[in-house]
């Protein structure tokens, strides 16, 4: 059997953003969009979050739980990646649980068939271990790029 991927495998410390200052969604997806790009994944920000507004609009990416999954297939992705943030103060967004934001996974995705299907995998994993109580705690106190990596160990 291939052996499992890991989700520290796709984090980039690059695109590990602790502390984000942002007032709101749009704040927070622009300076992420723009730690993709300076990292190598996204060939164009604005374009890309423009995909992640479209997929945004099919449904509320706020999973519970202080957390936010936002995520859209892009023409606009270089390479696969993923962006992490945590907020001090909790930001508006559409939610399972009316409640803000305060940790946000974003997903960088090709819009090709073999990218659709890495993405699926990349949600499952990500949701599998932010399903984890232990890992969300260990986000929402997180400090350092270090301090989220090890979250995800959890």
């Amino acid at each position: 059997m291939a052996e499992e991927m890991n989700v520290l495998d796709v984090i980039d410390v690059q695109t590990v953003l602790p502390h984000l200052e942002a007032a709101n969604k749009a704040e927070a997806l622009e300076k992420m969009a723009e730690a993709l790009t300076k990292a190598g994944y996204l060939r164009d920000a604005a374009g890309f979050l423009k995909d992640v507004y479209q997929r945004e609009q099919e449904g509320c990416t706020g999973i519970g739980g202080y957390i936010a999954i936002p995520h859209g297939k892009s023409a606009h992705v270089e390479k696969i990646g993923v962006a992490v943030a945590t907020i001090d103060q909790e930001i508006p967004w559409e939610t399972l649980d009316d409640n803000g934001v305060r940790v946000i996974v974003l997903f960088a995705v090709g819009d090709d068939a073999a990218s659709a299907n890495e993405h699926l995998k990349l949600l499952a994993m990500f949701a599998k271990k932010l399903g984890r109580e232990t890992v969300v705690e260990a986000l929402l106190k997180a400090d350092t790029t270090d301090d989220v990596m090890e979250a995800f160990k959890n």
